[in-house]
């Protein structure tokens, strides 16, 4: 949520899961591994970071522009207002008004309770659900009452009574799906430690107890969000996870607020979500890791200064934002997982003066005031220095005609122009401090889900949605399914449009070598796979020179062509499995597929020969480590074959 204020009321998993594979083999690069083949309609869909942007599978940007909807992190265990709406009707119609995305806050004592097998039943309060009669009736006149006349709202979330709500887990279990089934893609944001309609307001992701007195640790979080990734890594609806809402905490109160430095105290956040996101990526590869901010960073005015020391009203020691806004930290000590960058997504949170008046606002501001004064250093450089993909996980608030409804003007503008992924707070009408989209529903068993919108914020807030230029289609991020009735799908965009009018993205772009997803998979073991980063755009930028050394031609991720001076026979190429001349992270991805299914992905002799670059004992998971050791820059192909990969981990 905001600066103050209440709610009222390993290997890229896409080809191991697509095969059946365990992954036994730790991602070491940079760039997840990626292909065309083998797509599976659940696991087709990941995304990975490049530089400051988005990108699918076959390196097609993508543009994540979505909503809030709170209620998984209250008591109710359910998003709010199912009390008054079904569930289809709600996801249809926020389908059809071009939210591509979701973000579900949620509680660590709620999937505490799944991951433990005692998952808290949805409450009565939350959600109205119904089917009666459960089953056809004989209506003692010769007649059939059919199963579901009285009563059918939400009727996916009652047991076979057709009365009693189900549990939780079941119930987010069917929200994914219903999700699916509309093109929209969701995370989860770990709201609050505990389940409480106004948990977000404390500091820390540890140090809360649960309903039943179980304290939540450092540990218990993770643990939490390790098992729901592990349990949805082949669910590509559930795209990542946001570690932390808004960590925060003045820096005069020490270890009991979040801090941004290079230390390993429990309090340290940078220290914790890079352990969080290693965790989580052991298990989901292909996850995004959204990692908020803090909410104070020390300003170094003067020396010997300290987290903890008491602040002064001249010559502050401690430089404020919005709470998970503040970024100045990761500058010095960025998010660097073991596992590469690909996967970490920065998520600030911005609000206006109506949320609360910060000093940068005590003027007649503009997008470059702000810049200035707040934004450039506190987030956005992140974004323009092409460091890491961002995505705005809170913003909105009233429309006030004056100056909080002219902030988010210039805000939307910017994530516009700058192509940054943002989640609107929020949906729900039941915002203290913003209001939402929502502004009242009805319902009848006849006519459904009536949703009444805030259509002048609304109005506001869909120009930031990613639409096609001219005929202002929404576009969505699952590859086969369109986003709503009127929506398109991701290969619909890449298909049809995008080399036409393209899209709103980065204020309007045309894309001319769009890569569509193969929704069949292949059946041949040396068909070329496509590296994410051989497509290019009119905007493509050029990727960071820490990922991958790459040859000159831009865009290509391939290593330098090059055979072993040790090499005996001059006909191998070490590492080139799939025999397309080059060494790159495709060839990583033929020795497994060769390793899972060696009849479908069966591999030439000379291929065999390539690929054993590792230990001379045959094609194994080593040499794919290897290969991978390749794409990252820390074995040259000259070196290959090598006897063991240890030194080079």
């Amino acid at each position: 949520m905001k600066k103050s204020g209440k709610i009222i009321s390993g290997i890229s998993a896409l080809a191991l899961s697509a095969l059946c594979l365990t992954p036994t083999v730790r991602q070491a690069t940079e760039k997840p591994i990626e292909t065309a083949l083998a797509v599976d309609d659940m696991n087709d869909d990941w995304l990975h970071a490049e530089g400051s942007r988005l990108y699918d599978m076959n390196g097609n940007e993508v543009w994540l522009t979505g909503a809030n909807w709170f209620g998984l992190n209250c008591i109710e265990y359910s998003p709010h207002y199912l009390y008054a709406g079904d569930i289809d009707d709600m996801l249809q119609e926020v389908a059809d008004r071009g939210i591509n995305v979701i973000r579900f806050p949620i509680s660590t004592e709620l999937i505490l309770s799944w991951m433990n097998g005692t998952p808290y039943q949805i409450s009565a309060g939350g959600m109205q659900a119904s089917y009666n009669p459960p089953v056809d009736q004989d209506d003692g006149n010769g007649g059939i009452i059919k199963a579901g006349t009285y009563g059918h709202i939400n009727k996916d979330f009652v047991e076979a009574d057709g009365k009693t709500l189900i549990t939780s887990d079941r119930g987010f279990d069917i929200i994914l799906g219903k999700c699916k089934k509309y093109g929209i893609k969701a995370f989860i944001d770990i709201h609050s430690p505990h389940a409480d309609n106004s948990g977000h307001n404390y500091n820390l992701w540890y140090g809360k107890e649960t309903a039943d007195g179980t304290m939540i640790t450092t540990e218990i979080w993770q643990d939490t969000l390790v098992w729901l990734a592990d349990k949805y890594k082949d669910n590509d609806t559930l795209i990542g996870y946001d570690l932390k809402n808004e960590p925060h905490g003045k820096g005069p109160e020490g270890d009991k607020a979040a801090k941004w430095d290079g230390s390993t105290d429990e309090n340290n956040w940078a220290y914790a979500a890079t352990n969080c996101a290693e965790a989580i990526l052991d298990v989901n590869p292909h996850a995004l890791i959204f990692i908020e901010g803090v909410e104070q960073s020390l300003s170094g005015a003067m020396p010997g200064d300290y987290w903890g020391i008491a602040d002064r009203r001249d010559n502050s020691p401690y430089i404020g934002a919005w709470w998970g806004g503040n970024f100045r930290g990761a500058r010095e000590y960025p998010i660097q997982p073991k596992q590469g960058t690909s996967q970490i997504v920065y998520s600030p949170h911005d609000y206006g003066p109506s949320v609360y008046a910060q000093e940068w606002f005590n003027k007649d501001f503009t997008t470059q005031t702000l810049l200035d004064d707040y934004w450039y250093d506190t987030w956005a450089y992140i974004n323009a220095e092409d460091i890491a993909p961002e995505l705005i996980g809170e913003w909105g608030g009233h429309m006030d005609g004056a100056e909080n409804q002219k902030w988010m003007e210039l805000l939307r503008d910017y994530m516009i122009e700058h192509h940054i992924n943002h989640t609107f707070w929020c949906l729900n009408t039941n915002s203290g401090d913003t209001g939402g989209l929502w502004a009242g529903f009805s319902y009848s068993i006849d006519t459904g889900t009536e949703i009444t919108w805030e259509e002048e914020k609304y109005a506001l807030f869909e120009k930031s949605l990613w639409q096609t230029q001219e005929t202002g289609k929404y576009i969505g991020l699952d590859h086969q399914v369109a986003l709503g009735n009127n929506g398109l799908s991701l290969n619909e965009f890449y298909s049809s449009y995008a080399a036409t009018e393209g899209s709103n993205l980065d204020g309007g772009t045309i894309v001319k070598d769009g890569k569509p997803v193969d929704a069949t998979p292949s059946t041949g073991g040396d068909t070329p796979t496509t590296s994410p980063s051989d497509t290019s755009t009119e905007t493509q930028p050029v990727t960071s020179d820490t990922q991958t050394e790459t040859t000159e031609t831009q865009g290509s991720t391939s290593q330098e062509t090059t055979t072993s001076g040790d090499n005996p026979d001059s006909d191998i190429l070490y590492g080139d499995a799939n025999l397309d001349k080059t060494v790159t992270i495709a060839d990583a991805v033929a020795i497994l597929q060769f390793l899972a299914n060696s009849d479908e992905y069966a591999l030439s002799d000379t291929a065999m020969k390539n690929a054993d670059v590792c230990g001379n004992d045959g094609v194994n998971t080593e040499d794919a480590l290897t290969v991978q050791l390749i794409d990252a820059g820390k074995i040259k192909t000259d070196q290959l074959p090598v006897e063991s990969i240890e030194q080079y981990k």
